[in-house]
């Protein structure tokens, strides 16, 4: 069974990975049905495969083997065109979106992609200028008020509001008994001693803010973060690869609404909201809307 598992996995990652069609020239290796796959075929087909999946095939009996996978993809292939699959209206819309989002992105990487560049300066330059992004929070401070449910919280958001004390409020409603009795306040906590949803929205929060309410196992926590205990910042050489990713990302998002704009002041485009209207039906019949809007 694992074998047959596999066997059809390898055949899906052939159609996957397959690269542009080459010509059928060459020497063969073998055939199917009077149909050749040439050495380059053959070759193509290797070269697409994921770097682990090319280790099961190394040597001359791996090769062999590889063989007998592209053969099988080849006599699935003859029996699709022989049922008149390729004729199926489906799989031609199929091909269509294929090779519509094939060509949106050769042209995306032609025109944004690689003229996008980000030097080792403007990296370097970010890491400098946003040092607090690179500083770690090693202890936070927090006080919260504890309550059962949701409304609940929001009663308490509401008194806050108001301009009622934090420490007040907690001694008075939050189920927390023991930190209750200290105006709410829980000390600090360093990552990993805390429920996951509290910690990460303490994370979040800068020192004298109060957040909404925040669920957790034991209910709704109203959180306000008294004091936070930084490290050191992280080197340079260890965040330069994530900074170059986050600047390459905003400069091809840029370039990208920049192309788009010029592109889209030299294309007609025309809404029926008509037939917009329409789309939603499940019956699919018309319903009176305006006219087509250039």
């Amino acid at each position: 069974m694992r074998k047959i598992v596999f066997a059809v996995f390898l055949i899906a990652s052939l159609v996957a990975c397959s690269k542009k069609e080459t010509a059928r020239s060459g020497a063969y290796v073998a055939r199917v049905n009077g149909a050749p796959i040439t050495q380059a075929d053959f070759n193509r087909e290797i070269q697409s495969l994921p770097d682990y999946a090319k280790q099961m095939f190394e040597g001359a009996g791996g090769r062999e083997k590889f063989l007998g996978e592209v053969i099988k993809k080849e006599i699935l292939y003859q029996e699709a065109l022989k049922e008149g699959l390729d004729k199926d209206p489906e799989f031609i819309r199929k091909i269509e979106d294929a090779k519509k989002m094939a060509l949106i992105s050769d042209l995306l990487e032609k025109e944004i992609m690689s003229k996008v560049r980000v030097t080792d300066k403007e990296v370097r330059d970010y890491y400098d200028q946003h040092q607090n992004e690179f500083t770690t929070t090693s202890r936070i401070r927090a006080s919260h008020i504890l309550v059962k449910t949701e409304a609940e919280a929001e009663k308490v958001l509401e008194r806050l509001k108001r301009g009622e004390k934090f420490e007040s409020i907690a001694r008075e409603v939050s189920i927390d008994s023991e930190s209750a009795r200290n105006g709410g306040d829980i000390g600090y906590f360093s990552r990993g001693q805390i429920v996951p949803e509290f910690e990460k929205a303490a994370e979040s929060m800068k020192i004298g803010e109060i957040s909404g309410p925040v669920r957790t196992r034991f209910g709704y926590h109203i959180i306000k973060i008294t004091d936070k205990k930084t490290g050191p910042v992280a080197e340079f050489d260890r965040v330069k690869d994530i900074i170059q990713q986050k600047l390459a990302g905003e400069k091809q998002k840029d370039a990208f609404d920049s192309y788009l704009a010029a592109l889209t002041k030299k294309y007609k485009v025309v809404i029926n909201k008509e037939a917009l209207a329409a789309s939603g039906n499940s019956g699919g019949s018309a319903v009176p809307g305006e006219k087509d809007k250039e």
